[in-house]
């Protein structure tokens, strides 16, 4: 796919049947805001450079090497020169790592940028072109090489308690299936049989993030696919579990660098 003559950003969506999240876009200059989602980022640049605030240094990405940002790591986007940049980019849930490795802490992969060839041959089927379809065993073969892959290049931390993967299974299928609803740390207690202060710690080793930030971030979901079924930004975040349009707009800034409206907005532009 060209990016063409244009200069106007764009996101392109992959709308084929996956586990996973696949996007292409272009940037001329700032791109998003600071911000972290409950999501492995992984991808590659395609032309100019990809640069980024990630744990407090700069980075800049070239064509031919990996972008693996780790859940809940704070960063931003913009082009490292005037020619601006075009990436491809998958979103990768923990869970879906987990079902690989079994309950491990997730692998985590220091600075944010990789050359590690292990990595570059297991996203080779999800870096392709949007609108290249990826079979459902393709897909799964493709994760488990993904989660292998991620925890050879990784950094081990070695030393650490086990988490309680079991545990903290249990209160995140009462998160989904609460479905945003308000949730308490008593009842998730109950519901996994774990104390909060080692559910909180067990459950970011294994899926990225805070109980609280997993919720916000599943209430988020329900917005995007309100807001691409029509729904006006006030009827998604009320329908969603936010208190109005402005709590659910400061969120979905924290979780994608972007307003719902410009989220909106460079969706429509290619």
């Amino acid at each position: 796919m060209s990016a063409g003559t244009s200069r106007r950003d764009w996101v392109l969506h992959s709308y084929f049947p996956s586990k996973v999240e696949r996007i292409e876009a272009y940037f001329t200059g700032h791109g998003y805001e600071p911000h972290r989602h409950d999501t492995y980022a992984i991808g590659r640049t395609l032309s100019g450079v990809q640069s980024f605030r990630y744990r407090g240094a700069m980075r800049h990405s070239l064509p031919g090497g990996a972008l693996v940002l780790h859940p809940d790591e704070l960063h931003d986007g913009m082009a490292g020169t005037d020619e601006g940049f075009r990436y491809r980019m998958l979103y990768v849930d923990p869970v879906l790592i987990q079902q690989a490795l079994g309950g491990k802490a997730l692998p985590f992969i220091a600075g944010g940028l990789s050359n590690d060839v292990r990595i570059l041959r297991a996203t080779d089927t999800f870096l392709q072109a949007m609108e290249h379809p990826v079979e459902s065993l393709e897909e799964d073969d493709a994760l488990h090489d993904l989660a292998h892959a991620l925890e050879a290049a990784a950094n081990s931390r070695r030393g650490r308690r086990a988490p309680d993967y079991q545990a903290a299974e249990r209160a995140r299928t009462y998160i989904l299936d609460m479905n945003g609803a308000s949730i308490t740390m008593d009842a998730l207690e109950q519901v996994s049989g774990r104390d909060r202060c080692g559910l909180s710690r067990d459950f970011r080793a294994l899926f990225g993030t805070s109980p609280y930030r997993y919720v916000t971030m599943r209430r988020l979901d329900i917005c995007r696919d309100l807001l691409l079924a029509g729904s006006s930004l006030a009827d998604a975040a009320v329908c969603a579990g936010f208190y109005d349009q402005s709590h659910m707009t400061r969120h979905f800034v924290h979780a994608f660098g972007l307003s719902p409206a410009r989220w909106l907005s460079l969706l429509k532009s290619r």
